[in-house]
Parts: structure tokens; C-alpha cells; sequence
């Protein structure tokens, strides 16, 4: 068991060493391989093995989790021991599932169970209400862009397939090596595991250097004010703010300029809904709309609706008790321009605990107010059903405002595209974590969303990294971290809409029937040969 227990610490060391924004990436390709050994040895080796292989994948997925998330550590510290612990948890199950479906039948259907368990796993990591798809496989190759420009048709979900089918492959052949101990058959199983792994970036390769982005520029500003979350954010006031982003607008600002994109809630201070038109700070920032008739603020704001009437009450509203009123608490985007109106966006996907208390009817009732923190105002958020797409004015550009966790998920940002954005605004603030993996990595995932969608993107993070990324996934310029400053780009506008953008997750939702019909098939298999025993 000893050996065991080491080649699951190595596949947890192997998977964490492979992660953006600070491993080496092809380390992925054979992450999996150890722990496939381990589980393979156990399962020839002893007849009691559930227990066994759920200690050594926990391991595994733990070093993983630990090495790759600590650093939520930053802004909870019981929040990062619950997402490390709880997201290690999922993996085992998911890994244990295809350990029993191993020893009910064939090898290959088995390894097509791991593969399709395994993608139904982080396909229901991006849906549910606990979701966390920080580590899903395909995010891994957002340090490599020029390896995956392919994801304008299969999305990361590629990518995990790609990851695991190469894995699967070089264990089957390391396995067929110990069982016959002939070197040609090792050599041939690693000669085809590199194709397998070559042929995919080539084919990026190809499509890299073929992308041309078609001529439709604006000129975007994206600003970076760089205030601490935890001793400033809530400090300053909206008014101070607003007049802190026309000083650094000002300094790249003329009539050309179509866009100017602020960070997240860089207004801390909630703005009721009925005061919106009228508020302090966008009195400020419309001085600046006034003088040049072409531009455009996406700016993020926090905002509160007071009410009485019980019949706007939904799951999502608080109660203030002393004052017996209910409110709306909202993490929005804002439009404003020449126009008399003010488009606004609500922020629909919720970091857990902090904007959104999952499963509330049972969970609080048990754990009380707070179920995990992984950084913010500790609030329960408002959503809104659709996306919204900002229209400028006196431009062709459409901007799709993304605030801060939305862009890690990719179905969830071609619902942008299919209204009609023509570039991706990412709103964020990423502070909480520090100057950790963790503002890096988020950025990286970016890149992806630009190769799915072929739209270019301008990220505005409050304290930074701000920066411009081409439809390639490039990131063309950037603004380092705890700088505060603006920076000016040209971008290119697209209106085609990829394979990915009209069908999504497919992969996963063929994988999702699959390893359904796979693991029925398995527990009907297993009742018919109880029958025949029986007779």
C-alpha cells in the first residue's frame, strides 16, 4: 500500500505542477498516470478496495487542490480549508465511481466511464449551487493559448477530454509493458501518446497563425484605481471614486475614445435604485460623458432596493429586521453615456457564501448565515435571468459586461454573444486573494474565453492586473498588480459567432448520457448475474 500511497502524493504533485500561471504545462499529459497505476494495483491486489482507493485519490486530489487554491487562505481561512477540502471530495467520488465500474467491466468501457464521469463532473461543477470550477481540466492550457485556439469548437471542455484520453493511453500502454516487460511496446505506447498530444497543438498551431481579425476598431480604456479591499474599498466615498476615474480617464482621453471600462463595485457604497439618475457619482462621470459625445462608461456598482410589498419578495432578498423592510442587494454593471437612461446588468453568477447561500431551506438552518467566504461583502446578491448587452453610443461596439467570477464559465458567456456583444468587458476585483496565484490565474482563464468566443476583451481589475486580449487569446497589454493607472487600446469588433458559441458544452452533455448509460448499464449487469446465481 506504501507504493500506492506514493503515486498518488506523485500525481498530486504532477497535476499542481502542471497549473497556470506557474507550472509547466505538459506535465498534465501524464498527471493521471500514477494514480491510474495505484488504483489498477489495488484493484488486482485486493478484494477490499473502495476504502483503499478513496484514501489514495483524496491524496492525490488534495495535494492538487492545496498547492493550486491556498490562496483563498487570503480572504477566509475557513472558506479555503471548506472549498480545498469539499472540491478534493467531488474528485474522489468521481475518481471511485470509475473504480467500481472497473471491476464490473471491460478495461475500455471502463476508461470511456472515466472520461465521461469525469466531464459530467465538471460540467456539474459549473451549474450547481456549491460551484467551483477553478480546476476543471481544460482551464490548464489558458497559459498555453497557442495550443488550444481549437476551443472555438469544443471549448475547455476539449481540453479535459484531450488531457484524460492522453493519459488513459500512455497508463494503458506503461501497464501492458509491466504485464509482458517488452520495451517495443513501451516505446510504441509513448511514440503514439506524443502524436496524440502533437497533432492537437499543431492544428492550434495552424489556426494561430491563420487568425486575422477583421478591421472594426474602437479605442477602450480600462482603468485600475487600485484600492484596498479591506481597508479603503468602504472608506472612500462613491463621490471621491467617481472623481478618482475621471482624473485617471483624463490622461489617455479624447474624442476618439468609445469605451472606458472600470473595475467591479468600484462604487462600495450601495446606491439605491431610486436615487440612481441622480446620484453624486454619476453626476461626476457625466460631466466627463458631456465633453466627448462619443464615449461610453461601463463602470460596476454595488446597489440596494428597499421595499414592503411581499410580493416582491424572492429567495434572493434579505431581511433588515430593525428597520421590518425587505431589500434587493445587487453587484450590477452600469451603462452611461448621452442618453437619458442608465442600462443596467446584474451580476447571475455568485461567488458561494458571499453573494449566494446555497440550498438555503436546508443549509441555513444547520450552518447559519455564512457557508463559505471566498472574499467580498458578505451579502446575499440578486440575480437576473438573462445577460444583458450594453449598446454604445455613437459606436458599433456592443459590450458584454462581465463582472469578476462570470468569466471563468464559457457557456455562460457565449449567452453575451448570442444577445448580440461584439467584445467581452470583464469587471473585476480580485484584491481579496492578494498578490497571489490567484488575480493571475483568473486573468489566464480569460484568454480562454477570447479563443471560444473570438471576441476581443478589455478587463479592468481594481487592482489589477488590468489589461486588453485579442481574439487569439494574446494579452496585448497589461497593467501590473497594486499599480494604479489606465491603459488605452484599439480593438477589433467581431460579429461571427463560433461552433462553440451556438452549441455550448455539448461534449459534456454527450458525456453526461454516457457515463449515465454506462454506469446503468454496469448495476443491471451486476442484479442479472445475482439472478443467475440464484436459479
Amino acid at each position: 500500500m506504501k507504493k500506492n500511497l506514493l503515486l498518488a502524493i506523485l500525481s498530486g504533485f504532477l497535476l499542481a505542477l502542471s497549473w497556470p500561471t506557474y507550472g509547466f504545462t505538459a506535465l498534465i499529459f501524464i498527471a493521471f498516470v500514477p494514480l491510474l497505476l495505484a488504483e489498477q494495483n489495488i484493484r488486482v491486489k485486493y478484494k477490499q478496495t473502495k476504502r483503499k482507493v478513496f484514501v489514495i485519490s483524496y491524496l492525490s486530489f488534495l495535494i492538487w487542490n492545496i498547492i493550486t487554491t491556498w490562496w483563498i487562505w487570503h480572504s477566509t481561512k475557513g472558506g479555503a480549508v471548506f472549498a480545498i477540502l469539499a472540491n478534493t471530495l467531488l474528485m474522489t467520488i468521481t475518481f471511485l465511481l470509475y473504480h467500481i465500474i472497473a471491476k464490473k467491466l471491460p478495461q475500455k468501457t471502463a476508461f470511456i466511464f472515466l472520461i465521461t464521469i469525469w466531464l459530467s463532473f465538471e460540467k456539474f461543477h459549473l451549474t450547481w449551487d456549491v460551484s467551483w470550477p477553478w480546476l476543471n481540466l481544460g482551464n490548464v492550457f489558458s497559459g498555453k493559448i497557442t495550443w488550444v485556439q481549437w476551443y472555438e469548437y469544443t471549448g475547455v471542455f476539449g481540453g479535459s477530454l484531450w488531457v484524460l484520453f492522453v493519459n488513459i493511453l500512455l497508463f494503458s500502454f506503461i501497464k501492458s509493458y509491466f504485464e509482458q516487460k517488452n520495451r517495443k511496446i513501451l516505446a510504441k505506447g509513448v511514440g503514439i501518446s506524443v502524436l496524440c498530444f502533437a497533432v492537437p497543438v499543431l492544428v492550434s498551431y495552424f489556426m494561430y497563425i491563420n487568425y486575422k481579425e477583421e478591421r472594426n476598431p474602437i479605442d477602450v480604456i480600462v482603468l485600475q484605481p487600485n484600492i484596498d479591499p479591506y481597508f479603503e474599498k468602504y472608506q472612500i466615498s462613491n463621490q471621491d471614486i467617481a472623481q478618482l476615474l475621471v482624473n485617471l480617464s483624463e490622461k489617455l482621453l479624447d474624442e476618439k475614445v468609445n469605451f472606458i471600462i472600470t473595475p467591479e463595485t468600484v462604487f462600495a457604497d450601495n446606491v439605491k435604485f431610486e436615487n440612481l439618475q441622480n446620484s453624486w457619482e454619476f453626476s461626476i462621470l457625466r460631466s466627463m460623458v458631456l465633453k466627448y459625445p462619443n464615449l461610453n462608461v461601463v463602470g460596476g456598482i454595488a446597489m440596494i432596493d428597499f421595499f414592503k410589498e411581499k410580493s416582491k419578495i424572492t429567495e434572493q432578498s434579505n431581511y433588515l429586521e430593525r428597520a421590518d423592510i425587505w431589500y434587493n442587494d445587487y453587484n450590477s454593471a452600469f451603462l452611461l453615456n448621452r442618453n437619458d437612461s442608465i442600462p443596467l446588468y446584474h451580476k447571475s453568477k455568485l461567488v458561494v457564501g458571499v453573494e449566494n447561500f446555497p440550498y438555503q431551506s436546508v443549509l441555513k438552518p444547520i450552518l447559519g448565515e455564512t457557508l463559505i467566504d471566498l472574499g467580498g461583502t458578505v451579502a446575499l446578491k440578486t440575480t437576473q435571468q438573462e445577460r444583458s448587452v450594453f449598446l454604445g453610443e455613437k459606436t458599433e461596439g456592443k459590450a458584454a459586461p462581465i463582472i469578476c467570477y462570470e468569466s471563468i464559465y464559457g457557456e455562460f458567456v457565449t449567452d453575451y454573444i448570442k444577445k448580440g456583444a461584439n467584445f467581452l468587458a470583464i469587471l473585476t476585483n480580485d484584491a481579496w486573494w492578494k498578490n497571489t496565484q490567484g488575480h493571475k490565474q483568473l486573468l489566464s482563464y480569460a484568454q480562454l474565453r477570447a479563443i471560444e468566443t473570438r471576441r476581443s476583451i478589455a478587463r479592468s481589475a481594481n487592482t489589477g492586473i488590468s489589461a486588453f486580449i485579442n481574439q487569439r487569446g494574446e494579452i496585448t497589454n497589461s497593467l501590473a498588480y497594486e499599480r494604479q493607472g489606465s491603459l488605452r487600446s484599439t480593438i477589433n469588433l467581431n460579429d461571427k459567432i463560433t461552433f462553440y458559441v451556438k452549441a455550448g458544452d455539448y461534449l459534456a452533455r454527450i458525456s453526461l448520457f454516457l457515463s449515465l448509460f454506462i454506469f446503468l448499464y454496469a448495476m443491471a449487469k451486476k442484479r442479472v448475474g445475482v439472478v443467475l446465481v440464484k436459479k
